[in-house]
């Protein structure tokens, strides 16, 4: 039996991207309110998503204590020179969706940075591929250190890459 809550899912009309800095939440506001509520409210439209989802084109999907779903379609922006999707891209959206599971279990006056991640890419995609998503669970938080893994899978189930991580635990 799962006795996780059910993953708050984005309203799409509402979710926005930050084109600023000033469109960023001050680390001050972000120390108030624990790691899963600040995703929530960027998943509600109540706070700007990080640019990087803009420029890589993906965006915050679901979210739940230790969970958290990114989606994304490569583009033909995201080719390398031989025309597959760049390892970037996956790194990218993998290190988004497991430091942000972690970030999700992360009290008020918490934050986190990624201190190492590593990525396997086990098939390649294309701007045909379509949507992808990219799924981080959280299995260790403590004092120090967040510990978790990721996939990315396309909506059949098939698997395109896989990810772990260590992120860094810090007072704000």
């Amino acid at each position: 039996m799962n006795d996780r809550p059910a993953p708050t899912a984005h309203p799409a009309a509402a979710y926005h991207v930050a084109a600023r800095p000033g469109d960023l939440v001050p680390p001050a506001d972000a120390a108030r309110i624990s790691g899963l509520e600040f995703l929530t409210r960027i998943l509600a439209g109540e706070l700007a998503a990080p640019p990087i989802t803009g420029t890589m084109d993906y965006r915050l999907a679901e979210v739940a204590p230790g969970r958290v779903v990114f989606e994304g379609a490569p583009a033909f922006a995201h080719l390398n020179p031989i025309g597959a999707i760049h390892g970037g891209w996956f790194g990218t959206l993998l290190d988004s969706c497991m430091a942000c599971a972690v970030h999700s279990r992360l009290p008020p006056g918490k934050g986190y940075t990624t201190l190492e991640y590593k990525v396997n890419i086990l098939r390649p995609a294309g701007p045909e591929t379509g949507t992808l998503r990219a799924i981080g669970e959280a299995f260790h938080v403590g004092r120090r250190t967040g510990v978790a893994e990721g996939r990315i899978v396309d909506p059949a189930g098939r698997l395109y890459a896989v990810g772990s991580t260590t992120c860094l635990i810090f007072d704000l």
